[in-house]
C-alpha cells in the first residue's frame, strides 16, 4: 500500500476542488485551492521523491498544455485522464504519460460501450490502461459516475464488475466522489469493499484527511488500495497532511 501523487488540472492551473460541485455548465465549481506554481513544479517533485503511479486529471477544458507540461516533467512517472479517446490516447502516451485514465469515453448514457473499451484495449494495451469507477452512493449501492461525475450510469460497483473489467485494464482508480475534496474522512464502506473484491492495482481516493486515514485504507483495504490526498496536503493548501509525511508513509510501507 501506498501513497500516490496527483495533479488536478481545471481552466489550465493546478487547483483541488470539491467534486461533486463541477458540472457541464458551472464554471466556478468549488475550490479549496488554486496554484500559483505550474504543474511541472509538482511533476518535478514527484519525481525527486520517486513517487510512482500518480494522475494527472483535467477537470475540462484549458488543461491540455498544463498536462503535457507536467508529463514531459516526469515522462513515465504519472498517468493521464480527463477527455481520453482512441483519437487522443496515442498522443498522450508521446507525451509521456504511463498510461490513459479513461471514464466518460467508455462509460456513456448510463452504459458500458465495449466497443469502445475494446479498440482503446488493441490501440494502448491492457499495461497502459486504467479505468477511472469513480462512483457515488444511491440507494445503499456505489454506481459508477461519469461526465465530471454528475451522470449515473447503470453501472454497480460490485465483485463481479470489477472482475469484468480487469480484464480490460492494468489499473483502477476510484474517487469516493461525494467525500471528493471535503477532507471529512474517507467511505470507510467503499474502500472495505474494494479491498474484498479487486484482483488488480487500485487507488481509492476522496475524503482522507490525516495519515491515520492512510492507515484505515491500509487496514481495511486489506492491504490492496493504495491512496491519494488531495486538499488535506499542505502543498495544496491543507493542514491535515504534510507533504513530507506522505513520502515518508511510502518508504516505510518498503521496509
Amino acid at each position: 500500500m501506498k501513497f500516490r501523487p496527483c495533479i488536478d488540472l481545471h481552466e489550465g492551473k493546478v487547483k483541488q476542488i470539491v467534486g461533486s460541485t463541477l458540472t457541464d455548465t458551472d464554471s466556478s465549481p468549488t475550490t479549496n485551492f488554486a496554484s500559483d506554481k505550474p504543474s511541472s513544479f509538482y511533476a518535478e517533485m514527484y519525481h525527486r521523491d520517486r513517487l510512482t503511479g500518480g494522475h494527472i486529471i483535467k477537470l475540462g477544458p484549458g488543461c491540455d498544455q498544463a498536462a503535457a507540461e507536467a508529463l514531459n516533467a516526469y515522462p513515465g512517472g504519472m498517468q493521464v485522464g480527463g477527455g481520453i479517446t482512441e483519437e487522443n490516447a496515442a498522443y498522450w502516451l508521446e507525451q509521456g504519460a504511463s498510461g490513459v485514465i479513461v471514464t466518460s469515453y467508455v462509460f456513456k448514457d448510463g452504459q458500458v460501450y465495449e466497443d469502445r473499451l475494446r479498440s482503446l484495449l488493441e490501440l494502448v494495451g491492457r499495461d497502459r490502461l486504467v479505468l477511472d469507477l469513480s462512483c457515488r452512493k444511491k440507494n445503499g449501492t456505489y454506481f459508477i459516475v461519469t461526465d465530471r461525475w454528475q451522470n449515473f450510469t447503470e453501472v454497480q460497483i460490485s465483485q463481479e464488475s470489477l472482475r469484468y473489467f480487469s480484464g480490460f485494464c492494468c489499473e483502477f482508480l476510484i474517487h469516493a466522489v461525494d467525500v471528493e475534496g471535503k477532507c471529512d474522512g474517507i467511505e470507510e464502506q467503499l474502500a472495505c469493499d474494494l479491498g474484498n473484491w479487486v484482483t488488480i492495482p487500485t487507488t481509492y481516493a476522496g475524503g482522507v484527511k490525516s495519515l491515520e486515514d492512510l492507515e484505515l485504507i491500509k487496514e481495511v483495504g486489506k492491504g490492496k488500495l493504495d491512496a491519494t490526498i488531495g486538499s488535506a496536503l499542505d502543498i495544496f493548501g491543507g493542514t491535515g497532511v504534510a507533504y513530507e509525511e506522505a513520502v515518508a508513509f511510502n518508504r516505510r510501507q518498503g521496509e
